[in-house]
């Protein structure tokens, strides 16, 4: 053992960044009486050095000491010792003063040293071009304050020390916020920069900082707004023009400076004297054996260079599926890497496919890759395309476009910036896309094709059968795919010679008709591969070609094909070694779009019976709907949907909690959507109807939102031509419910009629109950409080009659809104708090945080804010904890509306800000504009009356094109107060 002093104590804390406390470990000590602290401050932040006696008494009492001043300072130094127990040594008597120093080499432990050697390695990390690592050891820097300095303390010592703190945790923030824009953060730091500007109003580099951020959010008015505020707010206070860089800065905004745009963002290569720049690397892996083409290389590589300090170079590659378009394009943009040193961006446009992708949504992965937040991503096809040419401005980056539809699907994708280029690959000849330089692609030459063979199946197995190689690759057309899969195929099998290759080729009735050209030439190739493939295999390819999700997990995939998991495994592990199938991830499978026609074409032509084509897709459905069912019983508890649906009869995942279970759901969003919206068959419909309604919260989270509502419109077309009212009459309640979320309240309207009428019709208690609650929360909305009335006592007798507690709650809830818009605030309280109650019984806590809320508008109206603010804290948790952004939103919202009922006005603009944040894309143009109304109030508190009225015009627009009455009120801040 060892007795070492000191050995096994543990070790003294401290803190002075908030009140000064003491610890050891985690055991808190008696500070003693506030001079007793402050001699305590005063020793620690002398870091170790002595302080002589007259120091120390002029530091507590200044110039007014009391008369028996060295004795009262020999009385706190003695207390302390006492405090500090058996770490008495640490306050250490010397040349008549003292000290606080390291016990038995064990150092004090002082949050203020700790933020000290934060900073100092963010400085580090800064000057070494990581500012991601320099913003997270900022973050940790400031994470140290635990409010005040120095807090409940006085004396003239104390007042200095806090003012050096106070402003040394400042400098910090602005340090943390320039990098955070600095790496594109600017729309998240717009509402911290707010608060912190309005509690330091005449802190200019605050003001810059928000300007720039504001600006950089696509918010130029209110950016302007600030200087004009600031100008004025100097002028009146200190009688002083802005400074010069901050005069500056709006000029540079006046004339929108493109050095202003460029975001960036952790994951850069940087000069620490330079700017940080983004570089993307997503161009695939090179194919290893890459052969000949040399002629087709050295033309695109002589195009691209072209590029270099001259206009945008522009090339196009055309010809059949699996001519090696692709593969030549990979090949070639490694090669001119050097001339794109801004980094490479790639796509797969899926152009052959039944969904190519949309230019919109490619735009936003572009944009992203370039180090841009997703906050501060645009809506709109036009605004992305803008965005992007202006974050490429002064940029050499080559974009590879493969895949690609026709020329309309690449134009928005253009870097459009000298210095950068576009590689595309397309089956369709792009002659009316301006500027390009088109290559038609043909097959290998017979030499080529041998060679390419060669590589892949080895030199040995060739050399001796030369001819019979020839055969092969003349048979497979000189295709450079089919040359691939069938060389990977003999070369999987070491049994086989080249002959037998050969020989299985050699049957035209397979072979010639579809080696011709065009489509048919690509369904040669893959039934080469097909073709070779065992029966369990054939089927499995062929049942998985199906689904239209954009993947397919190894769960569900294996209830398609109705195997056990290993056997799932196995099999379709063996398909990725054909190069027939993808593993997109461990566990994930994908087809190419054209292997994925073939696929399907393969099954209907081979499948037999052909009603096992349906019965694989409902095994999907019956997967994912009976998955979707345990989710949905752990997300809401007591909620009766799930006794209400179609029979499954294939069983789904369990989870062990509401964590794992909204991992699943949001991880398979397309493909649940997918699912949903192919199984319109007269035997899935109605099962389709309920999956779309278990997997209603991605109606919620903003992020599938138009996924969610475009496959409830195509489930309702299907649902009206087959007359079925039953699977009409849930539909019609989905899209209710989303279409009320995205604030179409009129057509949310129609739905939920149309459900109401629909379920009674069709029996469904489901949709009978679900509807009239919908009806009753839209009429409220609408202000027809009489009518919301009527619908929620309906809709709360329809679930208590159905024992759903669940919706009963949520009635309940709705009801207490209702009473609240209509003045009886009592009832109001009660109504909800009975909601949560329930809610609570039944374990649930998703929709508690909705119980919550509606207590929450309930208690600002009666003037309880404080517990407002509590409900609304406390529910806000749990929407971020479920992903729901609406509901985030929303909370945020109304947090800002009580603060500025407290008359806590930057607390309120911080609310609004991250209300705002959270709502864009979501929510209707009605709660925006709400939004805009409050942080308008809020920036007018706080003396930014200039972004104040710009955020008024905003949301008196949006009013006025919505016909809403709000807009009156609106109207009024905007009209300056008469003077009598």
């Amino acid at each position: 053992m060892d007795d070492s002093p000191g050995q096994g104590r543990e070790r003294l804390r401290f803190s002075v960044l908030g009140p000064v406390r003491a610890w050891r470990g985690d055991k808190p000590l008696a500070a003693g009486s506030p001079q007793q602290r402050a001699l305590l401050a005063a020793l620690l932040l002398r870091g170790g050095r002595t302080a002589t006696a007259p120091e120390l008494v002029d530091a507590l009492w200044g110039d007014e000491p009391p008369h028996a001043a060295l004795a009262a300072l020999r009385t706190y130094a003695s207390r302390l010792r006492k405090a500090l127990g058996d770490d008495a040594d640490a306050l250490v008597s010397e040349s008549g003063g003292y000290a606080l120093r390291s016990v038995d080499g064990r150092p004090l432990d002082l949050d203020h040293d700790r933020a000290e050697q934060y900073a100092a390695e963010a400085e580090k990390a800064k000057a070494a071009g990581d500012r991601g690592r320099a913003r997270e050891l900022l973050d940790a820097a400031l994470a140290q304050w635990e409010g005040e300095p120095l807090a409940g303390l006085a004396g003239p010592y104390v007042d200095t020390q806090r003012t050096r703190l106070d402003e040394w945790r400042l400098t910090l923030l602005e340090t943390r916020l320039e990098l955070g824009l600095e790496v594109g953060c600017h729309a998240e730091a717009v509402s911290e920069l707010t608060a912190l500007t309005a509690a330091h109003p005449l802190r200019e580099r605050l003001r810059e900082l928000l300007m720039l951020a504001l600006y950089r959010s696509g918010r130029q008015a209110e950016a302007l707004a600030v200087y004009a505020d600031t100008r004025q707010l100097l002028d009146e206070e200190l009688g002083v023009d802005p400074r010069a860089s901050l005069s500056d800065l709006q000029q540079r905004i006046l004339r929108a400076d493109p050095d202003l745009d460029a975001p960036v963002l952790v994951g850069f290569d940087a000069d620490p004297a330079g700017p940080a720049v983004v570089r993307p690397q997503q161009l695939p892996a090179t194919v290893a054996d890459f052969t000949g083409r040399a002629a087709f290389v050295a033309e695109l590589g002589d195009q691209l260079a072209t590029a270099e300090g001259s206009v945008m170079a522009v090339s196009a590659l055309t010809g059949i599926g699996g001519v090696g378009k692709t593969t030549l394009a990979v090949h070639v943009a490694h090669a001119a890497r050097e001339h794109f040193p801004d980094g490479q961006l790639y796509v797969d446009l899926q152009g052959a496919g039944h969904t190519p992708s949309q230019p919109e949504a490619v735009l936003g992965a572009f944009l992203r890759a370039l180090g841009t937040p997703d906050a501060s991503i645009p809506d709109g096809l036009a605004e992305r395309s803008a965005l992007y040419r202006s974050t490429l401005a002064g940029r050499r980056v080559l974009a590879l476009l493969d895949n690609a539809r026709d020329a309309s699907q690449v134009r928005p994708l253009l870097p459009g910036t000298e210095g950068s280029a576009a590689l595309i690959t397309s089956r369709a000849r792009m002659n009316d896309l301006a500027g390009a330089h088109l290559i038609d692609l043909d097959v290998m030459s017979p030499e080529e094709a041998l060679s390419l063979f060669t590589r892949i199946v080895g030199e040995e197995r060739v050399t001796s059968e030369r001819k019979a190689a020839m055969a092969v690759v003349g048979a497979c057309g000189f295709l450079p795919l089919a040359i691939r899969i069938a060389a990977s195929r003999l070369a999987a099998r070491r049994t086989w010679t080249v002959s037998i290759l050969a020989r299985k080729l050699a049957d035209e009735r397979r072979r010639l008709d579809e080696l011709r050209a065009g489509d048919l030439a690509v369904k040669a190739t893959f039934e080469l591969g097909y073709g070779q493939l065992e029966p369990q295999q054939a089927r499995a390819f062929r049942l998985l070609g199906l689904a239209d999700g954009p993947d397919i997990s190894l769960a569900a995939a294996a209830a398609m094909l109705d195997l056990d998991l290993d056997d799932a495994e196995e099999l379709l592990e063996s398909l990725v070694d054909t190069s027939l199938l993808e593993s997109a991830a461990p566990g994930r499978y994908r087809f190419h779009d054209l292997v994925r026609l073939y696929a399907r074409a393969c099954a209907e032509r081979d499948e037999h019976p052909p009603s096992e084509r349906d019965a694989a897709l409902s095994r999907l459905l019956d997967f994912y709907s009976a998955t979707a069912a345990n989710m949905y019983v752990l997300e809401r508890p007591g909620d009766r949907l799930v006794d209400h649906m179609e029979a499954t009869a294939f069983p789904g995942l369990e989870f062990t909690g509401r964590t794992t279970a909204l991992e699943w759901l949001f991880s398979e969003a397309g493909c649940l959507l997918a699912c949903a919206r192919q199984c319109e068959g007269p035997t899935t419909l109605r099962r389709a109807a309920d999956l779309l309604l278990l997997t209603k919260d991605l109606a919620e989270s903003g992020a599938d939102a138009l996924q969610y509502e475009q496959a409830g419109v195509s489930l309702l077309a299907a649902a009206q031509e087959a007359g079925e009212q039953h699977a009409q009459a849930r539909v019609h309640t989905a899209l209710a419910y989303a279409r009320t979320l995205s604030g179409r309240l009129n057509d949310a309207d129609e739905n939920a009629k149309s459900a109401m009428l629909l379920g009674l019709a069709a029996e469904d208690p489901f949709s009978s109950s679900y509807a009239p609650n919908d009806r009753g929360i839209i009429a409220n909305a609408q202000r027809r409080h009489n009518d919301a009335e009527a619908y929620l006592g309906q809709a709360l007798t329809a679930f208590r009659s159905d024992g759903n507690r669940s919706s009963e709650a949520s009635a309940l809830c709705n009801l207490s809104r209702v009473h609240l818009d209509t003045g009886r605030v009592a009832s109001a309280i009660e109504l909800a708090e009975e909601g949560i109650a329930i809610y609570r019984e039944l374990g649930a806590t998703r929709r508690l945080a909705n119980g919550m809320y509606a207590l929450a508008l309930a208690y600002t109206q009666d003037n309880r804010l404080d517990e407002a603010a509590g409900q609304l804290s406390a529910a806000l948790a749990i929407f971020q904890d479920s992903r729901q952004r609406f509901w985030e939103g929303m909370t945020n919202f109304r947090m800002a509306e009580v603060d500025l009922a407290a008359r806590r006005p930057a607390a309120a603009a911080n609310h609004a800000e991250q209300a705002l944040a959270a709502l864009r894309g979501i929510g209707g143009e009605s709660r925006r504009a709400s939004a805009l109304t409050t942080l308008g109030r809020a920036l007018s508190e706080i003396g930014h009356t200039g972004r104040a009225r710009v955020c008024w015009q905003e949301a008196l627009t949006i009013f006025e094109r919505l016909g809403l009455p709000e807009s009156a009120v609106v109207q009024q801040l905007l009209t300056p107060a008469v003077v009598a």
